[in-house]
């Protein structure tokens, strides 16, 4: 165990239960609105794996280890915690993504031009955000 995973660990230790408890639910509660968000592309996902992660760190470092090692989910913490930024291919799928749900939103459940202007710009918006973002080279090379 390195450094700052035993700090962690010792000051996760030092909170009383109940809030250690109410730090682990509410990590649970995150973890499950990001995994919405991921089907959802008004939700960001990241900050709410982020948010998880910073009570795991608090209520539970066991909790926070297994998000981090996650095979789907640990991946969002990693590459923003790192900055090591998102593969062409991860970009790509998600830009057709975000932009399947939103055209499928606006036009399929909404009749209002408003809400159908406001999720076109949501999806400008991700879509620059998404291509800001470090693109890092492909693990397949």
């Amino acid at each position: 165990m390195n450094k700052l995973e035993n700090l962690t660990k010792q000051k996760s230790l030092e909170l009383p239960g109940f809030y250690r408890y109410l730090y682990l639910i509410s990590g649970v509660l995150l973890v499950a609105i990001g995994v919405i968000g991921i089907f959802l592309p008004i939700l960001p996902t990241t900050i709410f794996l982020i948010l998880a992660s910073a009570c795991f760190v608090k209520g539970s470092p066991k909790a926070n280890e297994w998000l981090r090692n996650h095979k789907i989910l640990g991946q969002y913490i990693k590459n923003y915690q790192d900055k090591t930024g998102l593969t062409l291919r991860s970009k790509i799928i998600n830009v057709i993504f975000l932009w399947s749900m939103i055209l499928l939103s606006a036009f399929l459940f909404t009749e209002e031009l408003i809400i159908r202007l406001l999720l076109i710009g949501i999806a400008v918006g991700v879509t620059i955000h998404l291509m800001m973002i470090k693109t890092k080279a492909s693990k397949d090379n």
